[in-house]
């Protein structure tokens, strides 16, 4: 039996006080919503339908190149409206799971289970809360089947006491669907169409419903306001920090290290306090990054310290390499081993050789640097000229004093020295010194400027 898949993702989200759709927020550098496809795309289903309404074109265009399937709610008139807007979509023998696009942590050992409790009539999760007010209590009968889902408003002191509540993720057959979808209707106050009725229709229809419990609250736990996002956000970041922890890498303070991306680390490597990872980050063995580094889109070779507030985006670092602090790294960036990049040096779309070290305050644009390279303390190269970007060369064993200004295009040949203060702008002999600078000049007659009046 093919399983289709329907994400509910619809909603405003007025209470998140925001013009962004509400399944677009982030949590853990992604959207909510992307957190649900990826599990659901897990389970290998036959096709996954997204309902969507508010802030549609947003919607699709951060996923665009999802491969799910998309269907428009234009009018929202509640959760069973929305599911009746994918149904003409749904395979008519397939089994169909209900998901939501603002539920994000749920997983996919969870919904496995969820799957299996279909096979006998309806299946719905549930989860036991402390403290379960305002949530919809699941009713048993004597041999554990639902009987009911009672609301906050509608319970009795008995019912009340009941921690069991209704997550509203249901799983059943899509024949079985389309026939309750059919007789749901909008007799109630907000005039809406609610998916919880199934319940009360298959148990009319003596359909078994199975609750299938989560282990774990914060699966069911959804995003209606900034404050429960947060609450996920420091949920997400403990579960990394703990599966960090247990690989053997040694954080400074697990309840500061935010991971909003995939971050694999070597052995023995040492993260301090104040670290965000973003994207895809790979560390090697025996690295150690500093307190408040950014690293996004990098792979960093074994043996490699980044220091203090370095950030680092769409670079690779080789092996005993020494960044920071106050290091920058921009796109295209790479490093080969033992390259010394020090405080207030700027690299971007440029490659050091082995050993070459800027270690104070320069900027290193559109530019191959050979091995042994020394550059002095305020070298630029001037890439850019106003059209155009343009390469620098410095080739191997180079020695570039402090102050020098470099304009591309320009060679460097190897051995070359360059006097302090120089501004190169044809290249260089090989093996020579090359100074590029104005005559010093003292004038006697010169006088202080004085403001007037």
């Amino acid at each position: 039996m093919p399983l289709d898949v329907i994400v509910l993702a619809a909603g405003l989200g007025k209470r998140m006080r925001s013009d962004l759709p509400k399944v677009l927020h982030p949590l853990a550098g992604r959207p909510l919503l992307a957190h649900v496809i990826d599990t659901a795309r897990s389970l290998a289903p036959r096709k996954i339908f997204v309902v969507h309404g508010h802030g549609a074109d947003k919607v699709r265009a951060a996923f665009r190149e999802s491969g799910v399937d998309w269907v428009l709610q234009a009018e929202q008139l509640g959760t069973g409206h929305a599911v009746m807007q994918a149904l003409p979509h749904v395979a008519p023998d397939a089994e169909v799971l209900i998901l939501y696009g603002d539920v994000p942590l749920v997983r996919a050992a969870t919904l496995k289970r969820l799957l299996e409790g279909a096979r006998e009539g309806l299946a719905m999760l549930t989860a036991e809360l402390a403290e379960p007010s305002g949530y919809g209590r699941v009713v048993h009968d004597a041999a554990r089947r639902v009987m009911r889902i009672v609301e906050q408003k509608d319970g009795t002191a008995t019912e009340l006491a009941i921690r069991e509540v209704n997550a509203g993720f249901f799983s059943l057959s899509a024949r079985r669907l389309a026939s309750w979808l059919s007789r749901i209707n909008n007799n109630n106050a907000q005039k809406e169409y609610y998916l919880t009725d199934l319940v009360a229709l298959a148990v009319a229809d003596d359909v078994p419903v199975v609750a299938v419990k989560a282990e774990d609250h914060w699966e069911v736990a959804g995003v209606n306001s900034k404050q429960e996002l947060a609450a996920l956000e420091r949920v997400v970041q403990a579960r990394e920090a703990r599966r960090l922890l247990d690989a053997g890498v040694t954080l400074a303070d697990p309840a500061r290290i935010d991971v909003r991306g995939a971050l694999e680390c070597g052995r023995d490597v040492s993260i301090d306090v104040n670290c965000v990872f973003e994207g895809r980050v790979t560390i090697g063995d025996n690295v150690r990054v500093g307190p408040n580094c950014v690293l996004k889109n990098v792979s960093i070779g074994a043996g490699t310290d980044v220091l203090a507030f370095s950030h680092l985006e769409d670079a690779q670092i080789g092996e005993r390499c020494r960044v920071g602090p106050f290091a920058r790294l921009r796109p295209g960036t790479s490093l080969a081993e033992d390259v010394h990049i020090g405080n207030f040096v700027e690299v971007k779309a440029s490659r050091l050789g082995a050993g070459s070290k800027a270690n104070h305050l320069s900027y290193i644009g559109d530019s191959e640097v050979g091995n042994a390279v020394n550059i002095g303390a305020g070298t630029i190269t001037c890439n850019y000229d106003g059209v155009a970007k343009h390469r620098t060369v410095i080739e191997d064993d180079c020695f570039i004093g402090s102050d020098a200004t470099l304009v591309a295009p320009v060679r460097i040949a190897r051995g070359s020295y360059i006097g302090a203060g120089s501004t190169i702008s044809k290249d260089t002999p090989p093996g020579q010194l090359t100074v590029a600078r104005a005559r010093q000049v003292s004038i006697p007659s010169w006088k202080t400027p004085r403001k007037k009046g």
